[in-house]
């Protein structure tokens, strides 16, 4: 039986226990100060700043390089804490070696084909970074980028505001685009992110936030026997250069139907076509929901052994599910231990890839006068 989390963290309190580090045991907390602490220097001596957060049972430690969640860590059914976000533990590693762990993404996430789009009757050329697509805002993208951060506590939140200035022309990418990111961690320990971003000239935005989960633990091994749920009827197939190809597939009867929650693992390995070119899930969900005003509850993920969940809520129309399927091996994280294929995944808010080239799919353009903003909430459980 699944319990309340603030019952878990509320009963370890009562019984005295206190929290620790990573394996530690939950207890009951309010929200801090954030608390900020250096992490690193870049080649060129910028400082790297990172950024402790806790409130409502979750700790957060948030970087100034990609916006980048270095960690998070929430109890399991036993009130024990574990990090459930892979990554680095030193800032050398995130420059040189990361696959987007826990970063920002933009100014568009996922991919765009070939890195061209044509916007207004103009054509433009991305930085292309993947093969022959432009992925996650090209080279230098939003999650290679130094982010200003100001921290904040209203009422009974915690939080930090990041900004960051794209100019005209950056990557390929028209207009400077003015953006805030608010990440927030509740008194009931839910981690909501706010996307803002306006514009000086027509462009395309898609903002997304890549943490690679595992509720069992950070460096713990395989994924596949987590029960994930989303609710969409249909997905959006891919090329060999997992471009979308337009089409909106239905998913039942397919490896690709997570309406009713089932373990990861149970279909990855069947021979479907786009499960071969992906190397497992790397495939945007159109969810059922559409693009909606507010967030709306789009998918859990579980990990039956800690007890762990986590649901997601949003108000985007597609969400990408990477099931790590490039992870090789080569990466070590905090815990000491490297990150094989399927060590991590990773569900993705967002638009849908190569929306600029499909016009049948939701527009990510933004022009002069409008805001874009987007919502997605994390909430834990155990």
């Amino acid at each position: 039986m699944e319990l309340n989390r603030r019952t878990v963290i509320a009963g370890a309190a009562a019984a005295g226990i206190a929290a620790t580090t990573l394996g530690g045991t939950a207890h009951a907390t309010g929200g801090r100060k954030p608390v900020k602490t250096l992490f690193g220097k870049l080649a060129d001596g910028t400082k790297i700043y990172s950024w402790s957060l806790e409130n409502g049972g979750t700790r957060l430690k948030v970087l100034s390089y990609g916006g980048i969640v270095q960690s998070l860590e929430i109890p399991d059914r036993r009130g024990r804490y574990a990090n459930v976000s892979a990554g680095f533990d030193n800032v050398e590693d995130y420059v040189a070696d990361s696959p987007y762990f826990g970063a920002l993404i933009g100014r568009y996430g996922n991919r765009i084909g070939k890195g061209k789009f044509t916007l207004d009757g103009k054509d433009y050329q991305l930085s292309v970074n993947d093969g022959e697509q432009s992925l996650h805002g090209g080279a230098k993208g939003f999650d290679k980028r130094v982010w200003d951060i100001e921290p904040f506590t209203k009422g009974s939140d915690v939080g930090l505001h990041l900004y960051y200035t794209s100019v005209d022309g950056e990557m390929g990418y028209p207009g400077t685009l003015k953006t805030k990111v608010t990440y927030t961690l509740t008194r009931h320990g839910d981690w909501r992110i706010d996307y803002e971003a306006t514009t000086d000239k027509a462009t395309v935005v898609n903002l997304t936030s890549h943490v690679y989960w595992n509720l069992a633990g950070e460096g713990s091994g395989t994924i596949e026997n987590h029960e994930l749920q989303i609710a969409a009827s249909r997905y959006t197939p891919t090329d060999a250069g997992l471009i979308p190809t337009g089409e909106l597939a239905k998913v039942g009867g397919t490896p690709f139907d997570f309406g009713r929650a089932k373990p990861i693992g149970r279909d990855i390995r069947v021979s479907h076509p786009q499960l071969v070119t992906a190397k497992g899930f790397d495939h945007n969900w159109v969810l059922d929901k559409g693009r909606t005003a507010r967030p709306e509850h789009v998918a859990t993920l579980r990990d039956p052994a800690s007890g762990r969940t986590m649901k997601i809520a949003t108000n985007e129309p597609g969400l990408q599910f990477y099931s790590g399927n490039f992870l090789d091996g080569t990466l070590t994280g905090p815990s000491g231990r490297t990150y094989r294929q399927g060590d991590a995944l990773c569900l993705e808010t967002q638009h849908f890839p190569d929306s600029p080239n499909k016009p049948k799919f939701p527009s990510t353009v933004l022009r002069p006068g409008q805001t874009y903003r987007t919502t997605t909430i994390h909430t834990f459980g155990c």
